[in-house]
């Protein structure tokens, strides 16, 4: 008879040596595929959880959790086709996990290191899923804590290996493939002088990503040709500034924006991939994504005007309003954020039209919306998700668990918890935005509303910047999803196909 090991436990054990053992565990069970291990160390963190942790200690439990359940993903890889059913419920809990480590209050407590770690592996998880821009900011974050923390750099640079390859643009694929190149490659060099920065196993395969882009792109010489400071920023003061804000804020749609902060960036050219109609049939989707662009950079620019303004309006004068004395803010500019606001979240539920139409969906038009139609009316996945391997689809419908899902949606940053009770309050209950906002002093504070979903200014900008981001990256989903299905549907096929140009619009 065979007796099982006797599993550890963490009875006599401080929080901190409860840790260490738990961290350990979780390596010796990534290390040998041992998945009974893995449900023993998830079991010993939930009674380590039951104990007055530290907010810092809470944020490394989940950092070791989130690697415990790593293991587990591990094990549905060599299975293709889980590895891209939409629905990856191992995933899911990492990415809770990890960000709900690094948005606790003990993370800026934990060492650099660690923290680096946390935020590389949420980007690792969130490539995998489909979001790279978000995945390629979290990269960018760790290497703003570590500069040399080089596992984050070289998968910044596989990310962007990636991204390059979902494009249509070649220009933008050649020069988002250099900047793999170069992040990949000095990786590579960093890890010679400090391995301890990350996991020397992985270097072969860093390796050979840099090797594999080389072969494909002339990296010299596109390096040479890119001028990306040589572009024009707009023949005013204002625009130019204006113009500068996008940048810096990552909002053109353009993926050199993902990149680079610079001018060559500074225009809105994301547009639909090359698509094939049948004879006859009018180019709809290139209709409806005119109204998504310009619907975003309508948004966009009313966001800026209200976060520029400090006075009021010529439009504010004589309107009597009364002072409710708890430093309410009324006048032109915040409705101007407000509005922004509420175009930008009706751009996802649009999304989900337009997918409607271009998969073939066949979903009812009353009931189409970003939250429902991934899902039938079983809950089930619908097939044209659950067959797809469809990379920035699958990002849309990621993106979309963080605004309608609950548990998803309580573990993302801190400025977009609420955007979805924001949005509700805003189209059919009261907000009221305040210059600031006190504490009711009682129960009974006559100057408290309690009816009102009440946000200062500055949260309401934060907030608005924050959905800005994930509609930008919603949008660019859609076009390189819509590309890659293209690709799908050509795939195989010998037709007879005759172009149709379309000539672009003049400003003004």
């Amino acid at each position: 008879m065979v007796m099982k090991a006797i599993m550890p436990n963490i009875t006599d054990l401080s929080n901190v040596e409860a840790l260490v053992l738990i961290a350990q565990l979780v390596d010796q069970a990534c290390d040998e595929s041992d998945l009974d291990l893995v449900d023993h160390s998830l079991l010993l963190a939930n009674e380590l959880e039951k104990r007055n942790l530290h907010s810092r200690e809470m944020a490394l439990l989940d950092y070791f959790r989130a690697n415990a359940w790593q293991c587990r993903i591990l094990q549905r890889l060599g299975d293709r086709t889980a590895v891209w059913d939409f629905e990856q419920p191992e995933v899911r809990q990492q990415v809770f996990l990890l960000r709900r480590a690094m948005n606790s209050p003990g993370f800026v407590e934990i060492d650099a290191l660690r923290r680096c770690q946390i935020l590389t592996n949420l980007a690792n998880q969130l490539n995998t899923l489909g979001r790279f821009i978000e995945a390629h900011a979290y990269w960018t974050d760790a290497l703003n804590i570590v500069p040399n923390f080089w596992m984050a750099m070289a998968n910044r640079g596989r990310g962007l290996m990636y991204y390059s390859a979902a494009l249509y643009d070649v220009g933008h694929a050649q020069i988002l493939a250099v900047h793999a190149y170069e992040d990949i490659t000095k990786a590579i060099e960093v890890a010679r002088k400090y391995p301890n920065l990350g996991d020397t196993r992985a270097i072969p395969l860093f390796s050979e990503s840099a090797e594999q882009i080389a072969r494909r792109y002339k990296i010299a010489r596109i390096k040479k040709a890119h001028k990306p400071n040589d572009w024009d920023m707009g023949s005013t003061s204002v625009e130019r500034q204006y113009r500068r804000w996008c940048l810096d804020n990552v909002l053109f749609l353009n993926p050199l924006n993902d990149i680079e902060a610079a001018s060559i960036a500074a225009q809105d050219i994301l547009t639909l991939p090359d698509f094939i109609t049948s004879i006859g049939e009018p180019p709809i989707v290139v209709g409806m994504f005119n109204e998504l662009k310009q619907g975003f950079v309508s948004a966009r620019w009313m966001l800026w005007e209200g976060m520029q303004s400090d006075g009021p309006h010529l439009s504010d004068r004589d309107v009597l309003l009364f002072n409710t004395l708890d430093y309410a803010a009324f006048g032109l500019s915040v409705e101007k954020v407000k509005i922004a606001f509420r175009m930008a979240y009706s751009i996802l539920d649009k999304i989900a039209y337009f997918l409607n139409y271009y998969l073939a969906l066949d979903i009812p038009e009353q009931q189409v919306s970003f939250r429902k139609i991934w899902l039938d009316g079983s809950g089930k996945m619908r097939d044209a998700f659950a067959t797809s391997e469809n990379w920035p689809i699958r990002g849309l419908y990621w993106l979309s668990k963080d605004l309608f899902e609950k548990e998803m949606r309580d573990s993302t940053e801190p400025d977009s918890r609420a955007l979805a009770e924001l949005r509700n309050h805003l189209e059919h209950k009261y907000v009221k935005v305040h210059e600031m906002l006190l504490p009711p002093t009682s129960p009974d504070d006559a100057f408290h509303d309690t009816l009102a979903y009440s946000i200062t200014r500055s949260d309401l900008e934060q907030r608005t910047l924050r959905l800005m981001k994930l509609v930008r990256s919603s949008l660019i989903y859609l076009s390189l999803g819509m590309h890659r299905e293209e690709q799908r549907r050509r795939k195989g096929k010998d037709e007879c196909v005759a172009t149709m140009p379309l000539n672009p619009l003049r400003d003004g």
